[in-house]
């Protein structure tokens, strides 16, 4: 989901099905549900014509024929694609900004997932009649839950994301050993590869370590993966204990060793995916859309046809992912809401999602896709990303969001560049923390 694109970028403990909405935190900034300035009644969406649809920078190239396809049976309802910046904190302080001002710029939202609650809260997204989206049964039940504040519809799923772990296939089998299920595994298979020749050279592992909402999720799944939680199942912080120490300390561990390569620390998704590329990681966690533009034989990544893909590790065994994914919402203040309506139902339906994951292999909504015995032989990995997806966990749904993914980033990014111990980091997590989701 890259969070630079936010599909990118910038930056989800509990069972994707069970996600929490912590709603204690709205009270605090004033946003109970009730307050803010837009609209956001669940009646007639009303008014058509033109409409500009705001999202991250679309780095798969393809958002552009989706729209036109659109386009060309909508002469009189035109979508005009604004692209915002690569990073994700970036775009929803543009929409804020836009929002706050009751600005009509905007009609069609792309939304990280956890954002849903604090746009809905503060009315600067549409309730959505769901007798209007009669599709929704048809998609992964965690992408909808996405979409949802206090059991309302504000937002419609159409890509949904879930942590892989790419690595060099023709490099491991070379070393004889297989794809780790345990960061234990991934470390000796690592010190295997590098001492090939043509891999000497090369770094362990990187994910997405820059201070931005990548981090959160990185963090997140380092924790999950150690068998401990950000936030529990009663909705409460947790974060300060040992399970959790210890996932911390594997990326710790992994920058003071040389593992994860000093650069690292300034890695968001694309320039992640570019290492990879190029050859200098032999393990490199990442989103599903990195497998088609690794496997382009334009000369751009130097690995195509060299590299396999495993679910992520973890502590004792195979690790947790966090939900990623986009969501499509209409903007309060936009006149023309029935043909934002319209556009996000084409945009989120089987045919078109169908149409986006062949050529961008973006995880998809409709839970059939991942069925489909041509898009499996294409990208293999998808019957396992759907059971990640299904087992992912959320990230905190929390009206204030910005705040506690902030918080967590300066936490993690303290431990990371050495400046904070890691114990110190955690246990200012929790007291910051438990300040947040409290007020």
């Amino acid at each position: 989901m890259r969070f630079e694109r936010s599909h990118t970028r910038k930056a989800v403990a509990l069972t994707v099905a069970s996600s929490l909405v912590l709603f204690a935190a709205a009270c605090g900034s004033g946003d109970d549900g009730s307050g803010g300035s837009g609209g956001s009644s669940g009646g007639a969406l009303e008014g058509r014509g033109p409409i500009k649809f705001a999202t991250g920078k679309d780095t798969s190239g393809n958002l552009k024929n989706q729209v036109d396809a659109w386009n060309a049976q909508h002469a009189d309802e035109k979508v005009e694609i604004t692209e915002l910046p690569e990073s994700a904190d970036q775009q929803r302080n543009q929409m804020i900004s836009n929002a706050q001002i009751k600005s009509t710029e905007f009609s069609v939202l792309n939304l990280d997932v956890v954002w849903t609650a604090e746009f809905a809260a503060n009315r600067w997204i549409t309730e959505l009649p769901e007798d209007q989206f009669p599709d929704l049964g048809k998609l992964l039940p965690s992408t909808v839950e996405t979409g949802k504040y206090r059991d309302k519809l504000y937002a419609v799923p159409v890509t949904s994301d879930g942590g892989l772990l790419y690595y060099r296939k023709d490099l491991l089998d070379k070393a004889g050993v297989k794809a780790p299920t345990t960061w234990a595994e991934m470390k000796d298979a690592c010190a295997k590869v590098k001492a090939l020749p043509e891999a000497k050279a090369a770094s362990c592992y990187a994910g997405q370590f820059e201070k931005y909402e990548g981090l959160t999720v990185n963090f997140s799944e380092a924790i999950n993966g150690a068998g401990g939680v950000v936030v529990g199942d009663d909705g409460k912080p947790n974060v300060d204990t040992p399970e959790a120490l210890e996932g911390l300390n594997f990326l710790v561990d992994g920058f003071k060793s040389g593992e994860i390569p000093k650069a690292a620390i300034t890695y968001q998704e694309e320039p992640g995916r570019r290492a990879f590329q190029e050859g200098n990681l032999i393990f490199h966690r990442n989103w599903p859309y990195v497998y088609a533009l690794a496997n382009k034989t334009d000369g751009s990544s130097k690995i195509a046809g060299k590299f396999g893909v495993a679910p992520l590790p973890g502590l004792k065994g195979p690790g947790v992912s966090t939900l990623g994914g986009h969501n499509y919402a209409i903007s309060a203040f936009t006149p023309n809401k029935a043909t934002a309506a319209d556009f996000i139902k084409f945009m989120s339906s089987e045919e078109r999602q169908k149409a986006n994951v062949e050529k961008t292999s973006q995880a998809p909504t409709w839970a059939s896709l991942y069925d489909d015995p041509e898009l499996n032989k294409q990208f293999p990995y998808l019957a396992p990303l759907k059971a990640s997806i299904g087992s992912a966990k959320s990230r905190p749904q929390v009206v204030k969001y910005g705040d506690v993914t902030t918080a967590i980033q300066e936490a993690a990014y303290g431990a990371l560049n050495g400046t904070t111990p890691p114990k110190d980091a955690l246990a200012g997590l929790q007291t910051k923390l438990s300040t947040l989701i409290t007020q």
